[in-house]
């Protein structure tokens, strides 16, 4: 059976710092796009940062570039996101994904197969 398990998430204060972990079992991701997503209260999932199977290709969204940076280490199958410079705005649900198909790079929620149960973010004022 597939998981992927996040972990990391908690209250910080603004300009605070969190790390997040998603450590994937079941089968191996490095042939495969990883991602994080974000979904607020009442807000539809959004796309916050996606990593290559490789490692050579990373994107974020506008809202989190120069802020937050994502790896993997493929060799303990997990993904990571280090949030820097923390914003109320950015309190959500952080979830982590990871792409079925090899070798395909993947922007969209729907375009993964495989999600992590989410881990709360909250950031206060």
């Amino acid at each position: 059976q597939v998981q992927l398990v996040e972990s990391g998430g908690g209250l910080v204060q603004a300009g605070g710092s969190l790390r997040l972990s998603c450590a994937a079992s079941g089968r191996t991701f490095s042939k495969n796009t990883m991602g994080w997503f974000r979904q607020a209260p009442g807000k539809e999932r959004e796309f916050v940062a996606m990593i290559s199977w490789s490692g050579d290709n990373i994107y974020y969204s506008d809202s989190v570039k120069g802020r937050f940076s994502i790896s993997r280490d493929n060799a303990k199958n997990t993904m990571y996101l280090q949030m820097d410079s923390l914003k109320p705005e950015d309190t959500a649900v952080y979830y982590c994904a990871a792409d079925g198909t090899p070798y395909n790079l993947e922007y969209h929620a729907h375009e993964y197969d495989y999600w992590g149960q989410g881990t709360q973010v909250t950031v206060s004022s």
